[in-house]
């Protein structure tokens, strides 16, 4: 299988380590892994701040750089969902057919991590080893868009040696949602002190998810309370090893 990785601009300059995470997990279970150059946003800041015609050629540039590919791989709920819900109604609404037709080819080839590991490869227990105690966070585009239920948490209930916690009120939204948490700072930093009493609450040592914009966000605000809690990528608990450790 022809696998490519699309990192998203946020991962690639602030958190590359999810996107090797990625790479190291899937070369494990035996695939390649390719990283096309040509890749850059996927117009969702453009798209959400109401500026469709400039998201247009970005579609473009992603139906470019992925072409040829059997599945493309993203470390990222948010960026994913754009990709498979906007990208084919801009393409339409652009009247270039054959853009459109390609968009339509490509982005049900577009997954998840969760979704490409558990309904593509078949997998649920990846061999991966995280003794710590551990509560996850559903983002909302993984649950309202995506529709990924359950998956991440399957994947996370077979890592060997961790401690899973659920989470109180886990599928209320952390306040971030991009440039809602600028436009509208103040009602996203109290959605933001919910979110955080909660984690507490569990006494987890790390808060996951698969959005590491959410992560940024609650991040942010454990560090600042002194909470003691780590936020990590799913990606990077499903690529620790115990070899890594010793």
């Amino acid at each position: 299988m022809k696998v490519a990785l699309f990192i998203t601009c946020l991962n690639d300059t602030m958190f590359p380590g999810t996107g090797k995470a990625v790479v190291r997990l899937l070369n494990r279970l035996g695939h390649e892994v390719d990283f096309p150059q040509a890749q850059t946003c996927c117009g969702q800041m453009h798209f959400n701040t109401g500026y469709r015609k400039q998201a247009l050629p970005l579609v473009r540039g992603f139906a470019d750089a992925f072409a040829g590919y059997d599945a493309v791989v993203t470390p990222s709920a948010s960026c994913g969902a754009m990709v498979r819900d906007w990208h084919p109604r801009l393409a339409a609404d652009s009247g270039d057919r054959a853009l459109a037709a390609r968009v339509e080819a490509l982005t049900p080839k577009v997954y998840e991590l969760s979704e490409f590991l558990v309904d593509v490869l078949g997998v649920t227990d990846v061999g991966a080893y995280f003794p710590h105690r551990v509560t996850y966070h559903p983002t909302c585009h993984s649950m309202r868009m995506l529709h990924v239920g359950d998956r991440p948490l399957r994947l996370l209930r077979a890592v060997r040696g961790i401690d899973l916690v659920e989470l109180p009120e886990a599928t209320e939204c952390c306040g971030f949602g991009g440039t809602f948490a600028l436009k509208n700072s103040e009602v996203s930093a109290a959605m933001c002190a919910d979110k955080v009493t909660n984690v507490r609450r569990t006494g987890a040592e790390a808060l996951c998810a698969a959005d590491n914009s959410c992560l940024m966000h609650i991040g942010g605000a454990l560090l600042r309370t002194r909470s003691g809690v780590r936020t990590v990528h799913l990606a990077e608990i499903l690529a620790s090893t115990e070899e890594d450790r010793t």
